[in-house]
């Protein structure tokens, strides 16, 4: 028996089926996804609703799969189609930016087997953690299955599909605000393709309202990271052609002039990670960065974070991509538990 590190939603059918089968297994966990986010944006929930309809258009552009299933999910919960559709741009209709994060990609000379290794911690507010879920999706339209780590309500974030294509995120900062399209539908729609460049395609045609790094692999070893901002992406190769390591500040040349320092932190935490591989390059495994993501020796640029700049570490993720194996902390790094799924 699996004991899951957070609730496991199923759904399957067609767009309208899936959204409908999310919000009707979690209309509690919906509604408390709703009211964290009124409270940690300290706006009323009817302005906040009306700030994600100017996302609609956008959204609707990119995939009307994704909107219809967002009627779905607003029908199964006993929800309005605008509380729905809030929870599609949390961090956007609130203006403020979506944690931390430190992301890797490791393969090759970097891992014991050569394989690819690609994941994240996940830093946020540590109530975050009491509503995310697991979404399994099995759409019966010919898009691929894939097992997404989000919050209840929300169809889109890191996870992984069928085909081994995985993507995490890190925040950016230092990019106005503005009307375009929110990184939770881009994020499910990655999850619908094949290889890392339709990715990366996909990011090159739709402007978002905010910044972001998105890192993405395949099955075939192909490893992408791409810095988003509103007007533009580019792409992040780092100095050795078997890894890459992203904290929460541009490294890109074409935008770091952006770059102030908001999460003083970020620089840090980058080096230390960077270092923790290099000591065990050419051995890492998935046993390696499960331990390093619970490094602490850093501190106060240790890579599990309890609360700097009220974030905590309150999730973690590995995923194989040649192996289809996804594996999901709950808690901190050094507390939580892991538990493996098979994509």
């Amino acid at each position: 028996m699996i004991t899951h590190t957070f609730p496991l939603v199923e759904v399957s059918g067609d767009a309208y089926e899936m959204g409908y089968q999310h919000g009707a297994q979690a209309a509690n966990l919906i509604e408390r996804y709703l009211l964290l986010t009124e409270r940690l944006t300290g706006q009323p929930r009817d302005l906040l609703c009306q700030r994600a309809l100017a996302f609609l258009p956008y959204m609707e552009k990119l995939s009307p799969a994704y909107v219809t299933e967002v009627r779905g999910l607003a029908a199964g919960a006993g929800i309005s189609f605008e509380e729905a559709l809030l929870c599609q741009a949390r961090a956007e209709a609130g203006r403020v930016p979506d944690g931390g994060c430190t992301a890797f990609a490791l393969k090759g000379a970097a891992t014991a087997d050569g394989g690819l290794l690609v994941g994240q911690n996940q830093d946020l507010e540590p109530e975050y953690a009491d509503v995310a879920v697991l979404l399994k999706v099995k759409p019966n339209d010919g898009r691929p299955r894939a097992l997404i780590f989000t919050f209840a309500g929300q169809l889109g974030y890191s996870g992984m599909n069928e085909h081994g294509l995985c993507h995490f995120a890190n925040a950016l900062y230092d990019a106005p605000w503005q009307v375009g399209l929110p990184h939770y539908p881009l994020k499910r729609v990655m999850l619908e393709q094949r290889c890392a460049d339709d990715c990366v395609e996909i990011l090159a045609a739709h402007r978002t309202c905010s910044a972001a790094n998105a890192l993405i692999a395949d099955a075939e070893g192909n490893v992408r990271d791409i810095e988003v901002r509103p007007e533009g992406i580019s792409r992040f190769a780092d100095d050795h052609p078997d890894w890459i390591i992203h904290a929460n500040h541009y490294l890109t040349p074409q935008f770091a002039c952006h770059e102030t320092n908001s999460l003083a932190d970020s620089c840090p935490r980058l080096e230390r990670m960077r270092a923790l591989v290099q000591a065990e390059w050419g051995t890492v495994t998935v046993a390696t960065m499960q331990r390093l993501l619970a490094d602490h020796q850093g501190d106060p640029a240790g890579i599990c974070r309890h609360g700097d700049k009220g974030m905590h570490s309150i999730s973690g993720y590995i995923a194989e991509p040649g192996k289809r194996l996804f594996h999901v902390r709950r808690g901190h790094g050094c507390l939580g538990s892991w538990t493996t799924y098979e994509v």
